[in-house]
């Protein structure tokens, strides 16, 4: 199109001066007219492979949809697995505390109970054992006091009465013994 416009510059300045005028108007006319129609057949051309760029695209985005929600889902399983194993890193922290508390706790009650029996002061182990003897004895008791109640207060009337005994006269003290038998 510039070649063409320089061609009727050149013969329009051989020309006249209103040669070169028309010839100018002419060829601008027809520029702007090629110009339409190219613009027009871009435009049918767009229309008619419109329906076809449109599907092609509907197609490429589904396709990347399609991507990207995968590469998503990767990653959530990935940070889920990551989050997962971090709790139960973090269950077996816990625990591991906790077991570190519980030795603490048995090496100090250790060390407490070590310092009283240091001091004498009994435990609760030696107190129980205690109080067990101290039942076993009192069923004992109990016992021989249902099996034989008039011999319980024998031995008690014995030792109160060999003291008076030995105070008072002696024949008296074989009859005291005497009217107890």
């Amino acid at each position: 199109m510039v070649k063409k416009l320089k061609q009727m510059a050149d013969k329009q300045a051989a020309n006249s001066k209103s040669a070169f005028d028309s010839a100018l108007a002419g060829a601008v006319k027809e520029s702007a007219q090629q110009i339409w129609l190219a613009g027009m057949g871009a435009f049918a051309k767009a229309q008619a492979e419109g329906g076809k760029v449109f599907e092609t695209l509907v197609k490429e985005g589904v396709s990347l949809q399609r991507k990207t929600q995968s590469v998503a889902e990767g990653k959530i399983s990935e940070v889920t697995s990551k989050v997962s194993n971090m709790a139960s890193m973090a269950g077996e922290v816990g625990a591991k505390a906790g077991q570190q508390w519980d030795k603490l706790e048995s090496i100090f009650e250790e060390r407490v109970a070590r310092s009283l029996n240091k001091l004498g002061v009994p435990s609760a182990k030696d107190v129980n054992v205690l109080i067990a003897r101290i039942d076993a004895l009192s069923k004992q008791v109990a016992q021989l006091s249902k099996a034989k109640p008039a011999a319980a207060p024998r031995s008690a009337a014995k030792p109160t009465a060999k003291p008076a005994a030995k105070k008072s006269v002696k024949p008296a003290a074989k009859k005291t013994s005497r009217k107890a038998a």
